[in-house]
């Protein structure tokens, strides 16, 4: 596992979801991969504000998609009309293929399906991040 510590410790994560339970999940998950920067946002509009304010301070946004105010494809569609780069991993249960396709159009850099095991999210997270490393370079 010390080679995951390696690759994800300086990474820098907003998890944005309305239930509780669910973040404090993905963030002990988090910790496993060896990150330990790790901010959080109860809905869309929180996520929002906390983006406005200390965009520079966050590598990756981990964001459920189905949340009260503001969901997370609307978050995102207004993240993407200022930064078309910021690597944003949506979180849902929804498996239809048109919501992967509304996904995807709205910019989403990856999508994960809940339940998701460590694993599974580590993989997700190693492939956004290759992504944004390449884009940066």
């Amino acid at each position: 596992m010390s080679s995951t510590k390696l690759a994800f410790d300086r990474l820098r994560v907003l998890i944005i979801d309305d239930r509780k339970e669910t973040r404090i999940m993905v963030k002990s998950m988090l910790g496993e991969m060896g990150i330990t920067q790790i901010f959080e946002a109860n809905d869309g509009r929180e996520g929002l504000e906390f983006v406005d304010i200390a965009f520079d301070m966050i590598d990756i946004i981990l964001c459920d998609w189905n949340m009260p105010q503001m969901d997370g494809l609307q978050l995102l569609q207004q993240i993407r009309s200022v930064n078309s780069e910021m690597p944003f991993l949506l979180i849902t249960g929804r498996s239809d293929q048109q919501s992967v396709i509304e996904a995807k159009g709205a910019g989403v850099t990856a999508y994960i399906r809940k339940p998701f095991s460590l694993n599974h999210l580590e993989a997700k997270l190693r492939i956004v991040h290759q992504m944004s490393s390449i884009a940066s370079n």
